[in-house]
């Protein structure tokens, strides 16, 4: 029996409820609603009925409805929250055949206990955009995949650019942005510090290596940022101030990318590396995925449904329409931006030798909303030794009321 579209648990519905957060993303919804609608023509007996969020109010309303019993049968997830959910008792393990699950990329399989959870038909890279006629005019090395810009050549390039006239500011970091773009943006470059979140050995304490000497570097440098007038506290939204010519930089996510070379020019447009700060370059790793929720009651057609997705079609479509990369190898050739040459390319390759999942641990909800709070407070001018122990704190407390996850 289907999950009802009233309760996910119920009895007597042939429908069979998905949930997306692409409520705001006309682009990756239409994926979503081709690939449903000939779903349901090739199973006529079942109807998958798709239900649309805002991002921002998508995972508050999935906690909301597992708290009354309300969960869809399919619904899809930001990567690194699936540990807590896994945890939590949302999700069930996958089903998916092993042709399907085997070429996946490991950043899109989501590995819980030994069990896989959800899949993603896509990933996506951190990347600085820049002029490419600005760093020509400022003489300004042009950093390569393997040799990217050390922390004093990129200090350096910052100040320089401060001191253009022609812009504001050096960069954007793109602080404008909210939730769950933090943790993602920021904990690569701690890492590249040689800090991180918490540490991995059994993800039971971050003691060490938030509050640790590389992670109080790491904040005094993002601070003296900000001190030093090199970026705005208070960037226009949705990185308009790189498109609009107030900065000749930005540091952002891989979606961006067409848009700043549809306006600027693709040929003015440098996709780089990130900074090496000294214990190697690092982006976040890991994008939304799909799973299926414990609540269903059919979850042999839920997995079909996410199986059928899998195909290469679903992903080339993703790829070529909001500028991801596809899951799984052999549809990253014949897409139209990552093939050989592509406008794209070198997001791929970026995220192919230089990302790094985000901690997969049920604590993973916590940590993030702790370190947003780290940051925001340090980029305002909060001292930094004092910040991130209250962040150890408050993330070793959550994780010892846990009883440790059960890790």
């Amino acid at each position: 029996m289907a999950c009802s579209s009233q309760q996910g648990g119920s009895q007597g519905s042939d429908k069979i409820e998905l949930w997306t957060h692409n409520g705001g993303n006309v682009e990756e919804l239409a994926v979503v609603t081709d690939a449903v609608d000939a779903f349901n023509e090739q199973h006529p007996d079942t109807t998958i009925e798709i239900t649309a969020f805002p991002q921002a109010a998508y995972n508050d309303s999935i906690v909301a409805a597992a708290s009354s019993g309300d969960l869809p049968c399919i619904l899809d997830l930001d990567g690194p929250i699936m540990p807590n959910w896994a945890w939590s008792g949302y999700l069930a393990p996958l089903n998916l055949p092993a042709e399907t699950t085997d070429d996946l990329l490991d950043s899109t399989k989501g590995v819980w206990n030994d069990q896989l959870y959800s899949v993603g038909p896509y990933d996506t890279s951190l990347a600085i955009l820049a002029r490419k006629s600005v760093l020509e005019r400022h003489q300004i090395r042009i950093p390569t995949l393997d040799d990217p810009w050390s922390k004093e050549e990129f200090d350096s390039i910052l100040e320089t650019l401060k001191q253009d006239t022609e812009f504001d500011y050096a960069i954007d970091l793109s602080v404008w942005d909210s939730a769950e773009w933090w943790p993602y943006a920021y904990s690569p470059l701690l890492q590249s510090f040689g800090g991180d979140l918490i540490d991995r050995k059994d993800f039971q304490s971050a003691d060490g290596v938030l509050n640790g000497p590389e992670a109080i570097e790491f904040g005094k440098w993002f601070q003296s940022v900000f001190d030093n007038k090199w970026a705005s506290r208070t960037p226009t939204q949705d990185g308009a101030d790189f498109l609009q010519g107030v900065v000749p930089m930005v540091y952002t996510g891989g979606w961006k990318v067409l848009e700043a070379q549809e306006t600027l020019g693709e040929d003015e447009i440098l996709v780089l590396p990130p900074v090496d700060f000294g214990h190697g370059a690092r982006v976040g790793g890991g994008s939304w995925q799909w799973g299926v929720s414990a609540a269903c009651q059919d979850q042999e057609t839920a997995n079909s449904f996410i199986d059928h997705l899998m195909q290469d079609e679903y992903l080339i479509q993703y790829s070529n329409t909001t500028g991801t990369f596809p899951s799984r190898p052999s549809a990253t050739e014949k897409t139209k931006l990552y093939g050989a040459g592509g406008a794209l390319e070198p997001l791929a390759k970026i995220a192919e030798k230089y990302a790094l999942l985000r901690p997969p641990t049920p604590g993973y909800a916590v940590i993030s909303s702790v370190f947003d709070k780290a940051m925001h407070d340090i980029m305002s001018g909060a001292d930094v030794q004092t910040t991130l122990d209250q962040a150890v704190k408050d993330i070793d407390a959550n994780i010892q009321s846990n009883d440790g996850y059960g890790l």
